[in-house]
């Protein structure tokens, strides 16, 4: 952990917001609060977590990455 402000710590959140923002949000308009949290929910459960590739795992889905280690 660096001192409180570092930008190192932050880089992480940082990047996950700017593809919600990027990918869900930014690209909709929401009727209302409990749709938008449906929305990013799924957006979370149902994509970033398990199908979108992560350049921290090789450029695979967290699912993909989880099957690779089970089996060996």
């Amino acid at each position: 952990m660096g001192l409180a402000g570092d930008a190192l710590d932050n880089a992480l959140c940082e990047s996950f917001f700017a593809t919600l923002e990027t990918e869900l949000i930014g690209r909709r308009r929401f009727a209302t609060l409990a749709g938008a949290r449906r929305e990013v929910f799924g957006f979370i459960d149902g994509f970033y977590n398990t199908r979108r590739s992560h350049s921290a795992l090789g450029y695979i889905s967290p699912a993909d990455f989880e099957e690779l280690h089970r089996a060996g």
